[in-house]
């Protein structure tokens, strides 16, 4: 970043501000104040400081009134604007003079590092791109938990071209070739620079520089443009089936948080920019966990029922008119009044899919916060996959047969009343439309995982409508006109017992085998979810943290036995006394709590 200034006795002199790699390259060849400079930049790095390079040279006026010439018509084109504007700023950032360099303290807002640690249990991957030297940002990445000691840190300075792709092989078939060891191979971070990052964007090498990054647990990328950070997320959308969400706070970051599939900024110091480019806006780094694996986790969950309930409820209705059709010759004639299917989706099976997808938890915050690994149920596609769809679209057929066939068969001989009538058509559509609203609403009640009051005036509360609605619409509508099939309808139906046995016998057989297989599912194929759900309702006790204990003495024991093989110590007793750790640590994970 420049500015130039005019001052008092008339000099123009030209500020700039920026990294040291950036700044170094733009000085003139005689600068007495670079290497005392850079010995103080290595030593504030070191150190976790944030570091700048402050330039300034004297502009004479003839060079400035050309340049001034350049920029403007730079700064009105309508093609390429930032580029020409870039290669405007080139001609005048030239021949600086050093002044020296600025450290400051940029610490880690509250709950960074716990965040992190969460985010990474929870099958995120998490990669940093930063403006910072190297050793600031990867002493940062220990500061938040995203490196640890035991990791083995794979870092490209590469300069050339040539010495890039030589190291990149060799540490790609290096990694391959201990991902096939039989040894459990080292946590791997990739730490790269913004020069070398240049070369590794190259379409020559991005393929193999993803493949690598891909296999590394943490990824930090230092001294990188906002042009690099936009280009690293479009390679990982490029190539990975994988969805990226971008987090920062400066106006650096808003390239990378537009070009992610989720951007997320975060308000406050460095200003609004990030965040009035973002989809979302939060105040801190730490609200992130409550975003993803609170809100995100619950978001996924409704939002997958709540599509999957919607087709259900339809073809279970549209179904039963599709096999009345086979018994009417295909006349086109409906079994249902025109209004009353209308109002099935306005109306009356309305209010059940906004409530679950507003207000259902199929586990509560507090145990979404303690077992971070249930957002792997979206990553996974667990709740929303071609397999669950068609089982829902099976089952809508399956109790739409159940309703129509059911129905036809109380219906037989027709309904033969008191006086020697017959009900006729009307009495049988609204009798099996009054079991199809029964039997959707049992399955909204039945797949709800949270009982709130607005589930109870959804769920009962719409078949409470239904019985108000029809007596109302059953008298008015035929006097004026509109429903004339419900002209004197309602005593006939209400009197009828076929009516009543039909409404409450043929909803029961349909979610009776709903119900035995959520039973059979919970009872012998349960998943994770399902226990979670248990521990919650009978609120047991977290045993993790003793697991925590004992995990961080494996890993203690195993890097022990990789300095011992670094020795000259037998392989096989080394595998030998592993495999025993392995097994144990996975008997003491099976133990109850309690």
């Amino acid at each position: 970043m420049s500015a130039i200034v005019r001052g008092p006795d008339g000099k123009i002199k030209l500020y700039c501000k920026g990294a040291d790699t950036v700044i170094l390259e733009r000085l003139a060849p005689q600068n007495p104040f670079v290497d005392t400079t850079l010995a103080h930049l290595e030593e504030y790095a070191t150190e976790g400081l944030r570091t700048l390079c402050i330039s300034m040279r004297e502009i004479p006026e003839e060079e400035y009134q050309a340049w001034l010439v350049v920029y403007d018509k730079a700064a009105t084109t309508l093609v390429n604007r930032q580029d020409e504007l870039d290669k405007a700023a080139e001609m005048i950032e030239k021949d600086l003079f050093l002044l020296g360099a600025t450290a400051i303290e940029d610490k880690l807002q509250d709950g960074v590092p716990s965040t992190i640690h969460t985010l990474a249990q929870a099958g995120i991957k998490i990669w940093i791109l930063t403006g910072d030297r190297q050793e600031t940002a990867v002493n940062i990445g220990y500061s938040c938990k995203l490196l640890t000691e035991d990791m083995r840190l794979l870092i490209f300075e590469q300069e050339s071209r040539d010495s890039f792709e030589k190291a990149l092989n060799e540490r790609l078939a290096a990694v391959k070739n201990a991902k096939q060891s039989t040894l459990d191979s080292e946590p791997l971070a990739l730490v790269i620079n913004g020069a070398t990052l240049a070369f590794a964007l190259d379409k020559d090498f991005e393929v193999k520089f993803l493949d690598l990054a891909t296999k590394c647990k943490a990824v930090i990328c230092c001294r990188v443009s906002p042009l690099q950070k936009a280009l690293v997320v479009k390679l990982v959308k490029k190539h990975l089936k994988a969805i990226l969400l971008a987090i920062g706070d400066g106006a650096n970051d808003v390239s990378m948080i537009q070009a992610a599939h989720v951007g997320i900024g975060i308000s406050g110091m460095e200003g609004l920019q990030a965040a009035r480019s973002a989809d979302f806006a939060i105040s801190q780094f730490r609200f992130l966990k409550k975003l993803l694996l609170v809100h995100g986790a619950w978001s996924y969950q409704r939002l997958s029922k709540l599509i999957l309930y919607s087709f259900y409820k339809n073809i279970t209705l549209y179904m039963t008119q599709f096999w009345f059709t086979l018994f009417n010759g295909f006349s086109g004639q409906t079994v249902y009044e025109s209004w009353t299917i209308t109002l099935y989706n306005v109306l009356f099976t309305v209010m059940p899919p906004m409530v679950i997808g507003i207000f259902d938890q199929f586990v509560s915050a507090r145990m979404l916060d303690r077992y971070p690994e249930m957002y792997k149920f979206g990553q996974n596609k667990e709740f929303f996959n071609v397999k669950t769809f068609w089982g829902w679209t099976i089952n809508a057929f399956y109790h739409s047969m159940i309703l129509y066939f059911f129905a036809m068969l109380f219906f037989l001989n027709d309904s033969i009343l008191k006086n020697g009538d017959i009900g006729g058509q009307w009495v049988f559509g609204t009798t099996l439309y009054t079991a199809v609203l029964v039997t959707v609403l049992l399955k909204a009640a039945l797949v709800t995982d949270l009982w709130t009051k607005y589930t109870w005036l959804a769920i009962p509360g719409s078949f409470v409508i239904w019985l108000i609605f029809f007596p109302i619409y059953a008298t008015v509508a035929p006097l004026l006109g509109i429903a004339e099939e419900y002209d004197g309808l309602l005593p006939v139906l209400y009197g009828n017992p076929i009516f009543w046995f039909t409404v409450l016998l043929i909803p029961t057989i349909c979610i009776l085998r709903d119900y035995v297989w959520k039973f059979m599912k919970r009872m012998y194929f349960a998943k994770p979810y399902h226990c979670v759900q248990e521990i919650q309702k009978f609120n047991i006790p977290d045993y993790r943290p003793r697991m925590e204990r004992f995990r961080k003495a494996v890993n203690k024991v195993r890097i022990i036995q990789r300095m011992k093989l670094t020795r000259g110590y037998a392989f096989s007793q080394t595998e030998s006394g592993q495999a025993g750790l392995i097994r144990a640590y996975d008997t003491t994970r099976r133990k109850p709590s309690g």
